[in-house]
């Protein structure tokens, strides 16, 4: 069985593969491109689901199944893969720690305004009159409440946040306070101090936030999000900073990847940029290899248990 991989991992991760899976052909290529007439041969495809297209999956003649070392599903051909009932497995759960920590280390920047206390130190200012903020007693409104959005709801309860949740059913989960429906969505938002978005893309999701939305949240709430960029157009958060409607933002995904030289946000005081790393941790890729290999023994032995099989019709 040839298994192909896009990408290159540490080369203790591929001696270890050989010696478990004596019967498996591992080939390791930089990038699908390279993978030239092994593509047509290959049963697995492992990725990080940014690189595969539908040219791809027809010259794949073999696949059967695709293991997504990612959560997000967004950039591949899911309409195709479903076409040709081809097994999807991502790794989705695993960022719930580096995620969760990610989130925290942001609300404690803005709290406690670290940025303007360094600002100060490098400058050599002894200035004591910076007023911080405390975590205790804030409204914490989480939008997606799975695994991540859970994680991120201990660690509030653990700074004695009051935390806020929302899902589709709106029953209540472990380490919320209150859980909404979407429906209550628009309620939800104007209860917050802090909202932080955890969604993926989806045909629901995307454009879910518009100038309303923004417009009930309180005029002190910090904004941030982790989740997917296509939650809102980039536009209308640009106006709701301009017009005050919310305090700041957090951004590590947006619309369009890199993130353009030339956009708004760059120059905005209230808004602070990061390059889509909140889940990278060393952890990152040793906890996928982890759900890749329960799944190849679940593949190997015919199995139906896979971890994190992709509904295709709900598209995660």
């Amino acid at each position: 069985m040839k298994i192909l991989f896009t990408f290159q991992p540490p080369e203790e991760m591929k001696m270890k593969w050989a010696a478990a899976f004596p019967a498996c052909d591992f080939q390791f290529y930089e990038g699908i491109q390279s993978a030239g007439k092994s593509l047509a041969e290959a049963e697995v495809i492992v990725t990080y689901g940014e690189d595969l297209n539908e040219e791809h999956i027809l010259k794949a003649e073999q696949l059967r199944w695709v293991m997504v070392m990612s959560a997000g599903l967004e950039l591949m051909p899911l309409k195709m893969l479903k076409e040709k009932e081809i097994l999807i497995t991502n790794v989705k759960g695993i960022h719930a720690i580096p995620m969760a920590e990610f989130v925290l280390g942001l609300m404690l920047q803005y709290a406690k305004q670290f940025p303007r206390i360094m600002k100060d130190i490098d400058q050599g200012i002894w200035h004591r009159e910076i007023p911080g903020l405390e975590l205790a007693g804030q409204a914490l409104l989480i939008l997606g409440a799975g695994a991540i959005g859970s994680e991120i709801a201990r660690l509030g309860k653990a700074f004695r946040m009051n935390v806020l949740g929302i899902n589709t059913s709106g029953r209540k989960a472990e380490n919320f306070d209150s859980m909404y429906q979407m429906d209550n969505l628009e309620g939800a938002l104007g209860e917050a101090d802090y909202v932080i978005s955890v969604l993926p893309s989806t045909d629901y999701t995307r454009g879910l936030l518009g100038k309303e939305h923004f417009q009930c949240m309180k005029t002190s709430a910090v904004f941030i999000n982790i989740g997917r960029g296509d939650l809102f157009k980039s536009t209308v958060l640009v106006e709701a900073l301009e017009n005050n409607e919310i305090a700041h933002a957090f951004l590590d995904v947006f619309e369009t990847e890199p993130l353009e030289s030339v956009h708004p946000y760059w120059n905005m005081e209230k808004v602070t940029i990061t390059p889509h790393l909140s889940s990278r941790t060393k952890e990152y890729l040793p906890r996928s290899a982890a759900i890749f290999e329960e799944n190849l023994k679940s593949y190997m032995n015919n199995g139906v248990n896979y971890i994190n099989e992709i509904d295709l019709e709900r598209g995660y």
